[in-house]
């Protein structure tokens, strides 16, 4: 039994996954040859059940977060933490310095850690399985921030100038955290000093799928006096690396 409205709304999600960005109605309806009034409809439906958000300044339409949930959700139950586990042990055992090495995925404008790996003489971190914490103040956060479309971002946090604040160090207004996004895409990977704990440090980058979407973050933890600022590097270059591996498991690739 065929069921046009099912079928549609599967193909528009569908077609909004492979974009990069949102979506105009008469676009959607041009290149899936839908009657506009029937994409219309659709739309609709969509945002009142969460699936859609709107871009007014674009006059378009994109996937919420509740996608990425949903499919955070399944990956941390099937695939995910199973996939990512050996990854983390191997880069607790490779950096060569006490630190907590975690996984998280984003949940609307929260990261929620699904995987943990504590080192030899590592930190106490509240980074445990299941914790979630605002994603602008955590490295992995913003590693997966970094990633998305400005616009995005902007659905993410509607109320751009007055950001949740934790330790007074951290981004206040959506500008600030802009500029921290920038400069992580310029450096390749995220930073965190003391914005979750004063005396920790964090480094992360983040693991996408095959549209380029961040599906995780991998991220590193450890006291900021244990490790010298010329040895960041260093470790932001293991995180991305072992971000990469994650990404082309996901992907099905050796």
């Amino acid at each position: 039994m065929d069921v046009p409205a099912a079928r549609n709304t599967l193909r528009m999600l569908t077609y909004l996954a492979r974009r990069s960005g949102p979506v105009r109605a008469s676009t959607m309806a041009r290149d899936l040859e839908l009657p506009r009034s029937s994409t219309y409809q659709l739309i609709r439906v969509m945002l009142d059940e969460g699936f859609l958000v709107h871009f007014p300044e674009d006059h378009a339409y994109g996937l919420s977060s509740m996608l990425s949930e949903i499919g955070s959700s399944v990956l941390q139950s099937a695939r995910l933490g199973r996939l990512a586990a050996p990854l983390l042990e191997r880069l607790v055992h490779d950096v060569g310095v006490p630190v907590v090495a975690h996984l998280g995925v984003l949940s609307s404008s929260d990261v929620m850690y699904v995987s943990r790996v504590q080192g030899f003489r590592a930190p106490t971190t509240v980074s445990s399985v299941g914790v979630r914490l605002p994603s602008h103040l955590t490295a992995t956060g913003r590693a997966m921030l970094a990633m998305l479309p400005p616009a995005q971002v902007r659905a993410i946090y509607p109320h751009r100038d007055s950001l949740v604040l934790r330790s007074g160090t951290e981004p206040r207004t959506l500008s600030e955290l802009d500029r921290i996004l920038a400069e992580t895409r310029t450096r390749g990977w995220a930073t965190e000093r003391g914005d979750i704990t004063g005396e920790y440090s964090s480094v992360a980058a983040s693991a996408v799928d095959h549209n380029g979407y961040p599906v995780a973050a991998i991220g590193l933890t450890f006291r900021g006096i244990a490790v010298d600022e010329p040895e960041w590097p260093r470790l932001g270059a293991a995180v991305v690396a072992t971000a990469n591996a994650l990404t082309a498991r996901l992907l099905g690739r050796s």
